[in-house]
């Protein structure tokens, strides 16, 4: 099964289209969904309407003679907005005077507040809500929110219930990329969202009021999430830390229950691009569950190394695993639906 596949460009591929291919790849450094993510164009400025799948037509068998009933899918259109991170980066100009390649030095002084943009971005994908903050853009916890089964017609059919309670829960999360499933956003005309704007040298004042001059660089990520078919991610919730550190969570057994509930395991394999992300913990738990120290259960099933596009990567059934850092070991207990 190809799990990352060249036919959706990720989001670093339009950076670089766009000219901006050296601010991601800092930002990438830190967040690396990145890897993986594709990007589309919004349709409506920085808002994008798309229409998502929430039933299939109906067929019917034939006889001679006889019309065909009409049938149509229904579709509910949806409109996902996004928005702005904004910082600004100053470096001394008596340093920079000393800097063989100014360049890089301004780079290198801004990648503390780039690495907080990527950070934040990387929360605001998994966490974000527009109805508590309509300044961001609509995350994914927000639209898996909710646990069901097998049998569920909506998005609760793709979140499993990982057992935990309380507030020390923490997510596994599948994601399918791609127009047809989960893309980000970015606003129409923009530089595939990322921009950096010199503001040249600026007058400022230190700690105790005496003033100073800097190079001022005004650093701007424009981004957003569509999800056009729930069906093709899934969310591993409600799994308790403790318990997962204790070994005593078949985490494997969640991810394999995770996996057939994908859309994309089925159809446009060879076209998607399919991703797990968690945080240190869970990777430090499924480590020791396969090796069976000092766990209460035991795995059959392993992690393996992977070469895709050309790196090394951790995989589960082939499907590459990022470390995200943003994914919280602090997470509400999430309903049944």
């Amino acid at each position: 099964m190809a799990t990352i596949s060249a036919t959706f460009p990720s989001l670093i591929d339009a950076h670089k289209a766009s000219g901006a291919g050296e601010i991601i790849e800092v930002l990438n450094q830190y967040n690396p969904v990145l890897d993986d993510a594709v990007a589309t164009e919004c349709n409506l400025g920085m808002e994008h309407m798309h229409s998502i799948r929430t039933g299939l037509p109906s067929v019917a068998w034939g006889r001679l003679y006889q019309g065909v009933p009409q049938s149509k899918s229904t579709l509910q259109q949806v409109k996902d907005t996004t928005g702005f991170l904004e910082t600004m980066s100053g470096i001394d100009v008596r340093l920079l005077k000393l800097a063989k390649d100014k360049a890089k030095a301004r780079l290198t002084s801004a990648m503390p507040y780039l690495e907080a943009m990527s950070q934040e971005m990387a929360t605001g994908l998994f966490y974000h809500s527009t109805r508590a903050t309509p300044e961001k853009f609509r995350g994914l916890a927000d639209r898996y929110s909710a646990y069901g089964t097998r049998a569920s017609t909506d998005a609760s059919r793709q979140v499993i219930d990982g057992g935990g309670s309380g507030n020390a829960n923490t997510s596994i999360w599948f994601v399918t990329w791609g127009d047809h499933a989960t893309t980000l956003l970015y606003p129409e005309g923009t530089q595939a969202g990322v921009q950096h704007e010199d503001k040249g040298e600026q007058r400022v004042l230190d700690a105790s009021g005496n003033p100073y001059f800097v190079k001022e660089s005004l650093w701007t990520w424009h981004m957003g999430v569509a999800v056009t078919d729930w069906r093709y991610n899934a969310r591993i919730a409600n799994i308790d830390v403790a318990a997962m550190l204790a070994g005593s969570t078949d985490i494997y057994d969640l991810m394999t229950t995770a996996y057939y509930r994908l859309h994309s395991r089925r159809r446009d394999a060879k076209s998607s691009r399919i991703a797990i992300y968690a945080n240190g913990g869970v990777l430090e738990a499924l480590d020791k569950l396969a090796s069976g120290k000092g766990t209460a259960v035991r795995s059959p099933l392993q992690l393996s190394q992977k070469e895709i596009e050309g790196k090394e990567v951790l995989t589960f059934r082939n499907i590459p695993i990022r470390e995200v850092d943003a994914l919280l070991n602090t997470e509400a207990n999430v309903p049944a639906a």
